[in-house]
């Protein structure tokens, strides 16, 4: 995979005519479309620039924003709006997300309606091009109903006029009609269940089953996780990377733990997303920060939730102490640090006014007293550029979505527990008894929920989560907080205010559909109180 995203560069230039317009619907050049697809190397240079649209690195780490994990500061750009609730049908992220999904999926139908055409390529290789593409399909199909709801769908490279005319399709005929790509993709056997050499990075049959239970999970059929992610973890041979922190680190991607990852390679195709959440004294600009809520999540290193933390487990003036270790991994306090290609660490001081990291010290520093550690590469070239994969789906995931399924079942036991959430805290490094152990007392669905949060915070998917989970009305209301100053300031006991958010239960749980789309096609319906 890494050596084909070389091919990308040329199949952009190959495409240029083909750029995106309103739903990335027009139609092919006929003529064009007949010599393309005569070459033997254009279904490979089509399913490659099928995984480039997949998603980036921008899209995962700053989705984050849009709940009570993160905030970005910056109101003109990514999606400040979606986490404060002042979107509007015009609103250019949620257009972009809109376009960016639907030009994969025309992608997609491109290589799937033409690839017959390709010659001298074998059935074995032609399953398997239209398995990938079918898969990342999916994937955008998926992004785009948990965002929308109803949304137009099509399996085909549409015309002019059926671009201008489409209608919606039910939310619910759409996840049946995925789920059965991604039934006949596994059943055929047409992924295989890993890749070597230059094909690392693609989808296996692994994704297809971890993305067809991310589907179920969002859809609440609880029954169906369990089975599919049970058959992954007894057969897939997947186990958890040793280290949480080292996960996230470019010397060990591609470990034992990943299901499926957005590739990057150093020079070669790489992002500088960590310029947007590293400190000013590592040369970053902090767009893009970690909240209190957040950081109020992670429990004791004794098992206990802070608010109801005996005396000696917690301490206010002391918040950092006796936490879940992967606190420490994901996000820099002061006192916490960067460590370095050469082995050094810089430390970090957050503290309020604190030169030059320091909360309120200038425009450059952070806006809530924190800054995101999890995917810091220290092996970056000159502005932060670093070639570091992004996980999509990783065991850890699996081993939750199995873990919320028994839950919700009321199937979750000690030996279930033992086989998930047990071995996930122990590989954070807990070893009190009382973290580690089935609880004795209290909501199993709420103690998976929040381990979940802490697990894999900032790997895009907390947004779904408190969607799915029907929560966003309590968590993205009111003020978003920063760091503990200790000066009491009106209700908020010390804390800094960071964002007043308004999330409208009637209306945000669905995203508008974009009006210059709707300007064009007078047939798409709008979402409700848009």
């Amino acid at each position: 995979m890494k050596l084909n995203k070389n091919l990308i560069k040329s199949l952009i230039v190959i495409f240029l005519a083909t750029s995106c317009q309103d739903l990335d619907l027009l139609p092919y050049d006929r003529e064009t479309d007949a010599s393309f697809w005569k070459k033997p190397e254009s279904a490979l240079y089509m399913v490659n620039k099928c995984y480039s649209e997949i998603t980036d690195a921008f899209e995962i780490l700053y989705s984050d924003a849009m709940t009570d994990n993160g905030y970005t500061k910056v109101s003109n750009a990514f999606n400040q709006s979606i986490g404060n609730g002042s979107y509007s049908t015009s609103d250019q992220y949620v257009a972009a997300v809109w376009d960016g999904k639907y030009s994969g999926i025309r992608n997609c139908n491109l290589l799937l309606t033409n690839i017959d055409n390709v010659p001298n390529l074998n059935d074995e290789l032609k399953n398997r091009y239209k398995a990938e593409a079918m898969f990342i399909r999916a994937f955008h199909y998926f992004e785009l109903y948990s965002k929308f709801g109803d949304i137009p769908y099509f399996t085909h490279v549409l015309s002019v006029n059926e671009s201008e005319t489409i209608g919606r399709t039910p939310k619910a005929e759409i996840v049946e009609n995925i789920l059965i790509d991604l039934n006949a993709i596994i059943d055929n056997n047409h992924l295989p269940t890993s890749y070597s050499g230059n094909d690392t990075g693609r989808a296996t049959i692994w994704a297809a089953m971890a993305l067809k239970a991310r589907i179920l999970l969002f859809e609440g059929r609880y029954n169906e996780v369990k089975t599919v992610t049970g058959n992954i973890i007894s057969d897939g041979g997947f186990t958890l990377f040793p280290s949480y922190e080292g996960l996230f680190k470019i010397e060990n991607e591609n470990n034992q733990e990943v299901i499926f990852d957005y590739q990057y390679m150093p020079i070669t195709r790489e992002h500088n997303v960590q310029y947007h959440f590293v400190p000013p004294s590592l040369d970053g600009y902090s767009q893009l920060s970690p909240l209190q809520e957040l950081i109020d999540s992670y429990i004791t290193l004794d098992g206990y939730n802070i608010d109801n933390a005996p005396q000696g487990s917690f301490n206010i003036n002391d918040e950092f102490n006796n936490r879940d270790p992967r606190l420490k991994a994901a996000v820099v306090y002061t006192g916490n640090s960067y460590v370095k290609a050469d082995g050094t660490e810089a430390v970090i001081n957050c503290d309020q006014g604190a030169n030059p990291d320091g909360y309120g010290y200038s425009s450059n520093s952070t806006a809530t007293g924190y800054y995101l550690k999890k995917y810091w590469d220290n092996t970056y070239r000159a502005n932060l550029m670093s070639g570091l994969n992004i996980i999509l789906i990783r065991y850890a995931d699996v081993l939750l979505m199995n873990a919320e399924a028994l839950a919700e079942l009321g199937e979750l036991d000690e030996t279930a527990w033992n086989n998930t959430i047990r071995i996930l805290r122990q590989r954070a490094g807990f070893s009190d008894n009382r973290a580690l152990s089935f609880p004795a007392s209290g909501n199993l669905v709420e103690i998976v929920r929040n381990e979940r949060r802490n697990e894999l915070a900032f790997e895009g998917l907390r947004h779904k989560d408190i969607i799915r989970w029907k929560i966003a009305e309590n968590v993205l209301n009111g003020w978003a907080h920063g760091l503990h100053t200790g000066e009491v300031i009106g209700t908020d006991n010390g804390y800094i205010r960071v964002e007043n958010r308004t999330f409208d239960p009637a209306k945000h749980y669905l995203w508008p559909i974009p009006q210059k789309d709707r300007d064009i096609n007078k047939n798409l319906t709008q979402n409700p109180k848009w």
